[in-house]
């Protein structure tokens, strides 16, 4: 597509900093905004213009009315289920009205679309089947899948209301470099950051919970196919494939020469026992192949920790 104004939120974290790169790499004009309260400075690539902004400001909101912004590419978000459980008024604050202050400051500009990054993970709650498609009923189990789901209920709103295109994506477990190896969001990274410091890793429960876990570099290609997409559309954006936690430590013990078990901790409470996405509709109607294998992905992202993160 021709290039065009887009600003993506949390480009400074590890999904948007990829996306922001890719775009900066197509010719696109890119803002950034981000309050680097989890992103990194570091991680803005050169030829953006980087803006430290919080999503609920008003001056977030006067960026995209006054810089001629078409597309949002929204990625900064609260992201930790569990503070969404915990302080689900603070997820609202961020996830619900942030978005809505960066749509109606666009909405007042230029603003044509809006990509979404929404959640596959959480948004279906306990599946009926596997993997789940787009069609299979929303029934989030926490603040963060409802506040996800909110936002793509008040992006269709602006559609029928305004015109405005948007385009949701609802992402499996995102892993892939960059990714924060603190806190509670991104168990690739957290296991890494372990493994490679040589201390233990802890599997909540048995380790049996599955997850589908996509890479970073299908999530962008998804991120550049939605680009200038007419009307209201959402989609998938995983691989089908269940993968429970213990296959994954032995997998990441593997990428990076270590041999040892992980150490099992209690369950968290009203975990999902199992999750998968079906892709089928993206790849059918966008030809978003999503079709790095696990195995290949997990290597690549040891790779990339084993040479930035310090360790022993």
């Amino acid at each position: 597509m021709a290039p065009r104004t887009v600003c993506v939120s949390g480009g400074a974290g590890f999904i948007g900093s990829h996306v922001a790169e890719a775009l900066v790499r197509a010719g696109h004009r890119v803002l950034i905004v981000d309050n680097l309260s989890s992103g990194r400075k570091e991680n803005v690539p050169g030829g953006a213009e980087f803006f430290e902004l919080d999503i609920r400001s008003p001056q977030a909101a006067d960026l995209l009315r006054r810089r001629g912004v078409e597309i949002l590419v929204h990625h900064a978000a609260q992201i930790d289920v569990r503070r969404s459980v915990a302080d689900p008024c603070h997820d609202a604050e961020v996830n619900i009205l942030g978005t809505l202050n960066l749509v109606e400051g666009g909405r007042q500009g230029r603003l044509q679309q809006v990509v979404f990054a929404s959640t596959g993970g959480a948004i279906y709650g306990e599946q009926e089947h596997f993997p789940a498609d787009e069609e299979h009923p929303t029934r989030p189990l926490s603040p963060y899948g409802v506040a996800k789901l909110a936002v793509e209920r008040y992006l269709y709103f602006y559609h029928t209301a305004y015109g405005l295109d948007a385009t949701c994506l609802r992402y499996a477990n995102v892993y892939g470099p960059r990714q924060d190896p603190h806190g509670e969001a991104g168990v690739v990274a957290i296991f890494l950051g372990c493994l490679l410091r040589d201390r233990p890793c802890t599997v909540h429960g048995d380790g049996l919970q599955t997850r589908d876990y996509v890479y970073v570099g299908d999530v962008v290609e998804a991120n550049l196919a939605a680009l200038g997409l007419p009307g209201y559309r959402i989609y998938n954006v995983g691989t089908g494939v269940e993968t429970d936690v213990v296959t994954l430590h032995r997998h990441l013990a593997t990428a990076v020469g270590v041999e040892r078990e992980p150490v099992h901790g209690p369950a968290k409470p009203g975990e999902q026992r199992r999750s998968s996405i079906s892709a089928e509709k993206i790849r059918q109607e966008l030809g978003v192949a999503l079709t790095t294998p696990l195995a290949d992905g997990l290597r690549r992202t040891a790779e990339w920790f084993a040479a930035h993160l310090p360790h022993p």
